[in-house]
């Protein structure tokens, strides 16, 4: 008896699920179900000149209800400019249309457009490969001095953090972009910083390279002290002998930091701490003219004597 009862009620259960599934079927085939002719467009190899390529997406609503499109988002450099706004009927076709931009790009592309519709979410792809145009001397060579007669890959130098034992090099490729011969030299040169270029002379169409060479030691006021903090510098370059302090310098930027690595761990252990009561003050709402003062105390918590090298305000 119980076997029976058991057996009965599977059975309801597997006929409840069926009958779940059948409706579920029949739901689905009464919506709206769009169909691409193709989900992914390759573009094969493009060239980066040819400019903008159009991408057809072509489509047919296979369903039972009409179709709406709600949103078509196209990844960067892929573009959704048009596509049917209204319901497209059951078996009507229609065409969402874009276009790729190669430009500034190179190698292989794998772009994405996310399509929205009451057949729910779509996802169509662009792929192929881009041979970047051939670079001009400009665009190799961005910066320039002399009305471009000669010019840089950079004309500036961030060094970051040094510490104040560290001595940094650096360099910039150039090229002389004229038909005459440029003799490079360099002015307010201080005495931390060493510049040259190689060759000194170049000749028309010549790559060279400007290098510098940063003393951290040696950065000091006019009586011999460590300076420490952000420091710049502008390099004037002298070009066959001519000085344009308006456009042709060279700007170098480092953080000067103290070299703690060759302390002992008596020493570290001795070390000055620097302790703020607090790191933060509130000002509220200033008026325009106002002036606004606060102190931030601290203490050394540490053993030896605290040094303060530097403050400065934002």
């Amino acid at each position: 008896m119980l076997k029976n009862l058991y057996e009965m009620k599977n059975n309801v259960i597997i006929m409840g699920l069926f009958m779940l599934f059948s409706l579920n079927i029949i739901a689905q085939q009464k919506q709206a179900k769009i169909s691409f002719v193709k989900e992914v467009y390759q573009l094969g190899t493009i060239r980066e000149v040819d400019g903008t390529i159009e991408c057809l997406f072509e489509f047919t609503n296979i369903g039972a209800e009409d179709l709406l499109i709600t949103s078509v988002k196209p990844d960067y450099g892929l573009t959704a400019y048009e596509w049917p706004k209204t319901a497209i009927k059951p078996g009507e076709k229609g065409v969402i249309k874009s276009r790729y931009n190669p430009q500034r790009t190179s190698g292989r592309i794998n772009k994405r457009l996310t399509v929205t519709s009451n057949s729910g979410t779509n996802y169509l792809r662009v792929t192929g490969n881009v041979i970047p145009k051939p670079q001009s001397i400009a665009d190799k060579y961005r910066q320039q001095m002399d009305n471009g007669r000669l010019r840089l890959k950079k004309n500036f130098f961030a060094l970051n953090k040094l510490k104040n034992t560290q001595v940094k090099t650096d360099s910039t490729d150039i090229i002389n972009n004229s038909v005459d011969d440029l003799k490079i030299a360099f002015k307010n040169v201080p005495a931390y910083i060493t510049m040259k270029a190689v060759p000194q002379v170049l000749k028309p169409k010549q790559k060279g390279k400007i290098y510098i060479t940063y003393d951290a030691s040696k950065v000091v006021d006019g009586n011999g002290k460590q300076l420490w903090g952000a420091q710049n510098r502008r390099i004037n370059v002298i070009i066959n002998d001519k000085v344009d302090g308006r456009a042709n310098y060279i700007t170098i930027r480092a953080t000067i930091e103290e070299d703690f690595s060759n302390w002992t761990p008596e020493q570290l252990a001795a070390a000055p701490i620097i302790k703020f009561d607090t790191t933060v003050y509130k000002f509220g709402t200033v008026k325009q003219g106002e002036v606004v003062k606060h102190e931030f105390t601290f203490k050394n918590e540490g053993k030896n004597d605290l040094i303060i090298r530097k403050v400065k305000g934002s």
